[in-house]
């Protein structure tokens, strides 16, 4: 294998919201970076991405000496992989779509190759069964997106080998990500099960009248939100705890919270309760374009992001 340090060449096999995201960041990381993707607008659309995603891997301090023109389409996911150290592939969150994909590249893989995919719920073991290049397939799943949000989740299946998990761990770490290590195979993995569980009961909230969906985001983005952009729910109750820590919190709170959990359910994702969500969201963006929205989020991301790595 190609020391994860000495990577130079990697291919991105789907080139939508998630891939064209990948692509931006690797090209700031200095990286050559090969692209497929079947539809007949993709070039045009990673093109676009990257201009609009530049501004911001310089403002990260990024890109300095990269360029935004490292990278070639090409017609075929065989021909993108030949030359590649690494693949990030994100295909469409469908099993069978992925397979056929990794038949079609299997053989095009230089045998020392290494494949992530960027697969947000998908079973590794699933995906990779019967493939020669199985046990240099992962998971390597980012958070959108990917050129802001430094969370890579890196998962293996039963065919992976340990010097693969291994390796992606550096290799992302190397790029500027922030992998984790997921140890067993999960639908979701873990950062979505963390956030589909929030969701659950911020749905709740709405469909049974107790919030509206601009106040839920509000108790979100006002309150632990911005905790846990600095530590994670253990660590900021650890601290709730006061001098006493965890042990403090769990002694006093622990009834509480199991009669809080005692009261949560399910909602059902029907017509009725999709409408609501619909509408609360519509009547939270009060008329703002998607492109207003992503430039919001990412003017307060950007100095969040420079905060919590520690650049001034």
């Amino acid at each position: 294998m190609t020391l994860p340090t000495a990577v130079k060449r990697v291919a991105v096999l789907g080139a939508g919201t998630i891939g064209a995201s990948w692509v931006a960041w690797f090209l700031a990381k200095g990286l050559q970076v090969d692209i497929w993707d079947p539809k007949p607008e993709a070039e045009a659309y990673v093109r676009r991405s990257i201009t609009d995603a530049w501004p911001a891997m310089s403002a990260l301090g990024m890109a300095a000496d990269a360029s935004p023109d490292a990278w070639r389409f090409h017609p075929s996911p065989e021909d993108a992989v030949a030359a590649a150290d690494f693949v990030q592939e994100n295909a469409p969150e469908r099993l069978p779509v992925k397979r056929a994909l990794y038949g079609r590249i299997d053989m095009a893989l230089r045998p020392d190759a290494i494949l992530g995919s960027s697969t947000s719920g998908l079973i590794m073991s699933e995906m990779q069964a019967g493939f020669r290049s199985a046990p240099r397939l992962a998971v390597g799943h980012p958070f959108n997106p990917p050129h802001l949000i430094p969370l890579v989740e890196v998962v293996g299946g039963r065919e992976t080998a340990p010097e693969t998990i291994a390796w992606c761990l550096e290799f992302y770490r190397h790029i500027g990500k922030k992998p984790i290590h997921i140890r067993k195979e999960a639908r979701g993995h873990l950062a979505n099960r963390l956030q589909a569980a929030l969701w659950r009961e911020a749905v709740s909230a709405v469909v049974t009248g107790l919030a509206s969906v601009e106040d839920v985001d509000t108790a979100i983005s006002a309150g632990p939100g911005l905790r846990w952009a600095a530590m994670g729910p253990h660590m900021t109750f650890h601290l709730g705890g006061g001098e006493g820590g965890i042990e403090h919190l769990l002694a006093q709170f622990k009834p509480a919270f199991e009669s809080w959990w005692e009261t949560m359910s399910t909602p059902e994702l029907n017509e009725e309760n999709c409408r609501k969500i619909i509408d609360g969201v519509r009547a939270e963006a009060a008329g703002r374009s998607m492109a207003e929205l992503v430039r919001e989020r990412d003017a307060i991301l950007l100095p969040l992001l420079a905060l919590v790595s520690g650049k001034p």
